[in-house]
Protein backbone atom coordinates (compact mmCIF):
# COMPACT_ATOMS: atom_id res chain seq x y z
CA UNK A 1 0.00 0.00 0.00
CA UNK A 2 1.58 3.45 -0.89
CA UNK A 3 2.13 6.37 1.44
CA UNK A 4 -0.70 8.50 -0.38
CA UNK A 5 -3.06 5.29 0.03
CA UNK A 6 -1.89 4.86 4.16
CA UNK A 7 -2.55 8.61 4.56
CA UNK A 8 -6.35 8.36 2.99
CA UNK A 9 -7.16 5.89 5.25
CA UNK A 10 -5.85 7.71 8.38
CA UNK A 11 -7.61 10.51 7.50
CA UNK A 12 -10.85 8.93 6.80
CA UNK A 13 -10.48 6.89 9.83
CA UNK A 14 -9.79 10.14 11.72
CA UNK A 15 -13.40 11.46 10.30
CA UNK A 16 -15.37 8.37 11.47
CA UNK A 17 -14.42 8.55 14.38
CA UNK A 18 -15.06 12.20 15.04
CA UNK A 19 -18.40 11.52 13.93
CA UNK A 20 -18.83 9.12 16.46
CA UNK A 21 -17.78 11.40 19.02
CA UNK A 22 -19.96 13.10 18.18
CA UNK A 23 -23.09 11.17 18.15
CA UNK A 24 -21.74 10.10 21.51
CA UNK A 25 -21.70 13.42 22.77
CA UNK A 26 -25.13 13.91 21.59
CA UNK A 27 -26.20 10.61 23.30
CA UNK A 28 -24.99 11.30 26.03
CA UNK A 29 -27.36 14.67 26.26
CA UNK A 30 -30.41 12.77 24.84
CA UNK A 31 -31.13 11.27 28.38
CA UNK A 32 -30.43 14.75 30.85
CA UNK A 33 -32.25 16.88 28.39
CA UNK A 34 -35.37 14.64 28.28
CA UNK A 35 -35.18 14.70 31.88
CA UNK A 36 -35.32 18.67 31.60
CA UNK A 37 -38.27 19.08 29.70
CA UNK A 38 -40.01 16.41 31.67
CA UNK A 39 -39.29 18.42 34.94
CA UNK A 40 -40.42 21.49 33.24
CA UNK A 41 -43.69 20.09 31.82
CA UNK A 42 -44.49 18.78 35.46
CA UNK A 43 -44.37 21.80 37.24
CA UNK A 44 -45.43 23.97 34.33
CA UNK A 45 -49.04 21.81 34.34
CA UNK A 46 -48.67 22.30 38.21
CA UNK A 47 -48.41 25.91 38.04
CA UNK A 48 -51.64 26.31 35.55
CA UNK A 49 -53.49 23.64 38.05
CA UNK A 50 -52.44 24.98 41.56
CA UNK A 51 -51.32 28.24 40.90
CA UNK A 52 -52.83 30.15 37.74
CA UNK A 53 -51.56 33.46 39.14
CA UNK A 54 -47.96 32.38 38.86
CA UNK A 55 -46.54 30.96 35.87
CA UNK A 56 -43.86 28.83 36.49
CA UNK A 57 -41.53 29.97 33.04
CA UNK A 58 -41.26 33.39 34.56
CA UNK A 59 -38.90 35.33 33.74
CA UNK A 60 -37.74 36.24 37.18
CA UNK A 61 -37.71 31.97 37.97
CA UNK A 62 -35.83 31.50 34.44
CA UNK A 63 -33.29 34.19 35.69
CA UNK A 64 -32.56 32.35 38.69
CA UNK A 65 -32.60 29.05 37.01
CA UNK A 66 -29.60 30.39 34.84
CA UNK A 67 -27.58 31.79 37.97
CA UNK A 68 -27.81 28.66 39.59
CA UNK A 69 -26.86 26.43 36.84
CA UNK A 70 -23.70 28.85 36.10
CA UNK A 71 -22.73 27.74 39.44
CA UNK A 72 -23.66 23.75 39.43
CA UNK A 73 -22.57 23.82 35.76
CA UNK A 74 -18.83 25.25 36.20
CA UNK A 75 -18.72 22.71 38.87
CA UNK A 76 -19.59 19.53 37.01
CA UNK A 77 -17.45 20.74 34.04
CA UNK A 78 -14.23 20.49 36.09
CA UNK A 79 -16.06 17.11 37.45
CA UNK A 80 -16.71 15.46 34.16
CA UNK A 81 -12.64 16.10 33.75
CA UNK A 82 -11.87 13.89 36.47
CA UNK A 83 -14.88 11.74 36.41
CA UNK A 84 -13.73 10.42 32.70
CA UNK A 85 -9.82 9.67 34.50
CA UNK A 86 -11.70 7.64 36.54
CA UNK A 87 -11.52 9.68 39.76
CA UNK A 88 -13.77 11.68 41.62
CA UNK A 89 -13.76 14.71 43.90
CA UNK A 90 -15.75 15.05 47.24
CA UNK A 91 -14.17 18.42 48.08
CA UNK A 92 -15.08 20.89 45.20
CA UNK A 93 -18.10 22.00 48.13
CA UNK A 94 -15.16 23.11 50.27
CA UNK A 95 -12.87 24.27 47.59
CA UNK A 96 -16.06 26.61 46.37
CA UNK A 97 -16.31 28.29 49.79
CA UNK A 98 -11.99 28.41 50.70
CA UNK A 99 -11.91 30.12 47.09
CA UNK A 100 -14.95 32.54 47.62
CA UNK A 101 -13.33 33.51 50.82
CA UNK A 102 -9.79 33.83 49.55
CA UNK A 103 -11.89 36.61 46.78
CA UNK A 104 -13.74 38.32 49.75
CA UNK A 105 -10.89 38.59 51.84
CA UNK A 106 -8.48 39.84 49.14
CA UNK A 107 -10.71 42.66 48.25
CA UNK A 108 -11.27 43.73 51.34
CA UNK A 109 -7.76 43.81 52.14
CA UNK A 110 -7.33 46.34 49.31
CA UNK A 111 -5.95 43.93 46.53
CA UNK A 112 -6.34 45.04 42.95
CA UNK A 113 -9.46 42.90 41.63
CA UNK A 114 -7.42 41.45 38.99
CA UNK A 115 -5.36 40.51 41.21
CA UNK A 116 -7.34 39.01 43.62
CA UNK A 117 -9.00 37.07 40.59
CA UNK A 118 -6.15 35.63 40.03
CA UNK A 119 -5.07 34.34 43.85
CA UNK A 120 -8.59 33.22 43.71
CA UNK A 121 -7.98 31.11 40.89
CA UNK A 122 -4.69 29.98 41.87
CA UNK A 123 -6.00 29.10 45.26
CA UNK A 124 -8.88 26.82 43.23
CA UNK A 125 -5.70 25.35 41.23
CA UNK A 126 -3.57 24.37 44.31
CA UNK A 127 -6.10 22.98 46.12
CA UNK A 128 -6.96 20.60 43.20
CA UNK A 129 -3.48 19.54 42.75
CA UNK A 130 -3.27 18.99 46.15
CA UNK A 131 -5.80 16.39 45.66
CA UNK A 132 -3.99 14.86 43.02
CA UNK A 133 -0.75 14.68 44.34
CA UNK A 134 -2.02 13.14 47.56
CA UNK A 135 -3.77 10.55 45.40
CA UNK A 136 -0.72 10.00 43.76
CA UNK A 137 1.46 10.11 46.29
CA UNK A 138 -0.45 8.03 48.84
CA UNK A 139 -1.93 5.47 46.40
CA UNK A 140 -4.95 5.67 47.87
CA UNK A 141 -9.04 5.55 46.34
CA UNK A 142 -9.86 9.33 45.45
CA UNK A 143 -13.01 9.08 47.43
CA UNK A 144 -10.84 8.91 50.97
CA UNK A 145 -8.27 11.37 49.80
CA UNK A 146 -11.12 14.25 48.78
CA UNK A 147 -13.45 13.22 51.96
CA UNK A 148 -10.15 14.53 53.75
CA UNK A 149 -9.18 17.31 52.13
CA UNK A 150 -13.26 18.53 51.94
CA UNK A 151 -12.78 18.99 55.87
CA UNK A 152 -9.52 20.55 55.14
CA UNK A 153 -10.56 23.12 52.87
CA UNK A 154 -13.46 23.42 54.64
CA UNK A 155 -11.63 24.11 57.83
CA UNK A 156 -9.15 26.45 56.25
CA UNK A 157 -12.09 28.52 54.64
CA UNK A 158 -13.04 28.83 58.39
CA UNK A 159 -10.05 29.95 59.67
CA UNK A 160 -9.26 32.43 56.89
CA UNK A 161 -12.80 34.14 57.14
CA UNK A 162 -13.08 33.65 61.44
CA UNK A 163 -16.17 31.29 60.97
CA UNK A 164 -17.80 34.87 59.69
CA UNK A 165 -19.55 36.03 56.31
CA UNK A 166 -17.14 38.19 54.55
CA UNK A 167 -18.53 41.68 52.66
CA UNK A 168 -16.17 43.08 50.39
CA UNK A 169 -16.48 46.14 47.55
CA UNK A 170 -15.82 44.87 43.97
CA UNK A 171 -16.04 46.42 40.68
CA UNK A 172 -19.33 46.27 38.76
CA UNK A 173 -17.84 44.21 36.26
CA UNK A 174 -16.99 41.31 38.97
CA UNK A 175 -19.94 42.05 40.84
CA UNK A 176 -22.74 41.53 38.19
CA UNK A 177 -21.68 38.61 36.48
CA UNK A 178 -24.89 36.20 37.77
CA UNK A 179 -26.90 39.70 36.59
CA UNK A 180 -29.77 38.98 34.59
CA UNK A 181 -29.51 41.66 31.19
CA UNK A 182 -31.02 44.49 31.09
CA UNK A 183 -34.41 44.36 28.89
CA UNK A 184 -33.80 44.28 25.34
CA UNK A 185 -29.82 43.86 25.71
CA UNK A 186 -28.13 41.72 23.22
CA UNK A 187 -26.70 39.18 25.79
CA UNK A 188 -29.94 37.41 26.31
CA UNK A 189 -28.50 35.67 29.83
CA UNK A 190 -25.97 37.04 32.53
CA UNK A 191 -22.63 37.54 31.82
CA UNK A 192 -21.33 34.37 34.02
CA UNK A 193 -23.72 31.59 31.62
CA UNK A 194 -21.25 33.27 29.04
CA UNK A 195 -18.27 32.31 30.58
CA UNK A 196 -19.94 28.61 31.27
CA UNK A 197 -20.49 28.35 27.68
CA UNK A 198 -17.12 29.65 26.62
CA UNK A 199 -15.68 27.35 29.23
CA UNK A 200 -17.32 24.31 28.11
CA UNK A 201 -16.77 24.30 24.65
CA UNK A 202 -12.99 25.25 25.21
CA UNK A 203 -13.37 21.72 27.61
CA UNK A 204 -14.59 19.71 24.68
CA UNK A 205 -12.34 20.97 22.34
CA UNK A 206 -9.63 20.40 24.84
CA UNK A 207 -11.11 16.73 25.39
CA UNK A 208 -12.42 15.49 21.84
CA UNK A 209 -9.19 17.44 19.88
CA UNK A 210 -5.98 17.20 21.96
CA UNK A 211 -3.41 14.43 23.63
CA UNK A 212 -4.08 15.64 26.74
CA UNK A 213 -7.82 14.65 26.44
CA UNK A 214 -7.19 11.58 24.92
CA UNK A 215 -4.93 10.74 27.37
CA UNK A 216 -7.32 11.72 30.22
CA UNK A 217 -9.81 9.13 28.75
CA UNK A 218 -7.41 6.74 28.28
CA UNK A 219 -6.20 7.02 32.19
CA UNK A 220 -10.25 6.57 32.90
CA UNK A 221 -10.26 3.42 30.78
CA UNK A 222 -7.54 1.77 32.58
CA UNK A 223 -4.76 3.01 34.74
CA UNK A 224 -2.84 -0.36 34.04
CA UNK A 225 -2.79 0.24 30.17
CA UNK A 226 -2.08 4.05 30.86
CA UNK A 227 1.08 3.05 32.62
CA UNK A 228 2.13 0.68 29.88
CA UNK A 229 1.74 2.19 26.99
CA UNK A 230 3.89 5.12 28.82
CA UNK A 231 1.56 8.21 29.69
CA UNK A 232 2.54 10.08 32.47
CA UNK A 233 0.08 8.80 35.07
CA UNK A 234 1.27 10.81 38.08
CA UNK A 235 1.69 14.34 36.14
CA UNK A 236 -1.69 13.36 34.37
CA UNK A 237 -4.14 12.77 37.69
CA UNK A 238 -2.51 16.14 39.01
CA UNK A 239 -3.28 18.26 36.30
CA UNK A 240 -6.66 16.63 36.13
CA UNK A 241 -7.67 17.59 39.96
CA UNK A 242 -6.17 20.81 39.42
CA UNK A 243 -7.61 21.73 36.31
CA UNK A 244 -10.95 21.07 38.15
CA UNK A 245 -10.00 22.97 41.25
CA UNK A 246 -9.77 25.61 39.25
CA UNK A 247 -13.45 25.48 37.65
CA UNK A 248 -14.28 25.42 41.03
CA UNK A 249 -12.33 28.84 41.68
CA UNK A 250 -14.58 30.13 38.81
CA UNK A 251 -17.49 28.74 40.62
CA UNK A 252 -16.09 30.41 43.84
CA UNK A 253 -16.41 33.82 42.07
CA UNK A 254 -19.60 33.39 41.23
CA UNK A 255 -20.94 32.43 44.77
CA UNK A 256 -19.29 35.86 45.66
CA UNK A 257 -21.24 37.18 43.22
CA UNK A 258 -25.03 34.91 44.65
CA UNK A 259 -24.32 36.22 47.79
CA UNK A 260 -24.31 39.79 46.84
CA UNK A 261 -20.56 40.53 47.18
CA UNK A 262 -20.50 38.67 50.08
CA UNK A 263 -18.31 35.31 51.26
CA UNK A 264 -19.00 32.82 53.39
CA UNK A 265 -17.14 29.40 54.95
CA UNK A 266 -20.35 27.44 54.62
CA UNK A 267 -21.35 27.98 51.50
CA UNK A 268 -21.05 25.11 48.76
CA UNK A 269 -22.46 22.47 51.59
CA UNK A 270 -23.63 18.91 49.10
CA UNK A 271 -22.55 21.05 46.04
CA UNK A 272 -20.33 17.90 45.43
CA UNK A 273 -23.17 15.42 45.35
CA UNK A 274 -25.25 17.91 42.62
CA UNK A 275 -22.29 17.97 40.51
CA UNK A 276 -21.24 14.39 40.37
CA UNK A 277 -25.25 13.43 40.24
CA UNK A 278 -25.00 16.62 36.70
CA UNK A 279 -22.15 14.89 35.44
CA UNK A 280 -23.56 10.89 35.86
CA UNK A 281 -26.99 11.91 34.70
CA UNK A 282 -25.11 13.67 31.77
CA UNK A 283 -23.57 10.48 30.52
CA UNK A 284 -20.24 10.11 32.65
CA UNK A 285 -19.60 6.93 34.12
CA UNK A 286 -18.13 7.16 37.87
CA UNK A 287 -15.49 3.76 36.55
CA UNK A 288 -14.11 6.27 34.40
CA UNK A 289 -13.02 6.37 30.83
CA UNK A 290 -16.59 8.46 29.43
CA UNK A 291 -17.71 11.69 30.08
CA UNK A 292 -19.73 14.47 28.10
CA UNK A 293 -19.20 18.20 28.40
CA UNK A 294 -22.51 18.81 26.92
CA UNK A 295 -24.11 16.26 28.91
CA UNK A 296 -22.38 17.36 32.13
CA UNK A 297 -24.02 20.91 31.56
CA UNK A 298 -27.38 19.04 30.55
CA UNK A 299 -27.97 17.68 33.95
CA UNK A 300 -26.76 20.30 35.61
CA UNK A 301 -29.42 22.45 34.25
CA UNK A 302 -31.96 20.06 34.85
CA UNK A 303 -30.55 19.40 38.48
CA UNK A 304 -31.25 23.32 39.05
CA UNK A 305 -34.57 23.36 37.29
CA UNK A 306 -35.77 20.49 39.54
CA UNK A 307 -34.56 22.33 42.68
CA UNK A 308 -36.48 25.86 41.41
CA UNK A 309 -39.42 23.94 40.50
CA UNK A 310 -39.67 22.23 44.19
CA UNK A 311 -39.74 25.89 45.77
CA UNK A 312 -42.38 27.17 43.40
CA UNK A 313 -44.60 23.77 44.71
CA UNK A 314 -43.79 24.47 48.22
CA UNK A 315 -41.88 21.17 48.32
CA UNK A 316 -40.77 20.91 51.86
CA UNK A 317 -36.90 20.72 52.15
CA UNK A 318 -36.65 17.27 53.41
CA UNK A 319 -38.50 15.75 50.44
CA UNK A 320 -36.34 18.02 48.17
CA UNK A 321 -33.41 15.77 49.88
CA UNK A 322 -35.34 12.79 49.40
CA UNK A 323 -35.97 13.05 45.76
CA UNK A 324 -32.36 14.83 44.93
CA UNK A 325 -30.85 11.56 46.93
CA UNK A 326 -33.27 8.98 44.98
CA UNK A 327 -31.81 10.73 41.43
CA UNK A 328 -28.66 10.82 42.48
CA UNK A 329 -28.50 6.29 43.28
CA UNK A 330 -31.05 5.71 40.00
CA UNK A 331 -28.68 7.70 37.71
CA UNK A 332 -25.82 5.36 39.55
CA UNK A 333 -27.86 2.22 39.04
CA UNK A 334 -28.20 3.20 35.37
CA UNK A 335 -24.81 3.98 34.83
CA UNK A 336 -24.15 0.15 36.54
CA UNK A 337 -26.72 -1.12 33.73
CA UNK A 338 -25.12 0.71 31.11
CA UNK A 339 -21.46 -1.07 31.93
CA UNK A 340 -22.81 -4.38 32.18
CA UNK A 341 -25.09 -4.03 29.13
CA UNK A 342 -21.62 -2.89 27.35
CA UNK A 343 -19.29 -6.27 28.98
CA UNK A 344 -22.16 -8.63 27.74
CA UNK A 345 -22.35 -7.31 23.93
CA UNK A 346 -18.26 -7.10 24.37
Amino acid sequence: MSASETQVLAERAARTAARRGLRAALGSAVAPLSGLLFVVLLFWIYGLIAKPDAAFLSGFRMALIAKQTAIVGVGALGMTVIVASGGIDLSVGSILALTSVVLASALRAGVPPLAALALTLATGTAAGALNGALVTWLKLVPFIVTLGTMLLFRGLAEQVSEQKKIAADAPEWLATLLDPPLAGSWQLVSPGVWIVIALGLALALVLRSTVFGRHVFALGSSEATARLCGLPVARLKIAVYALGGAFMAVAGVFEFDNLNRQASPSSGGGLELEVIAAVVIGGGSLSGGRGSVLGSLAGALMMTTLRSGCVFAEVPDPVQKIVVGAIIVGAVAIDRLRQRARSLRA
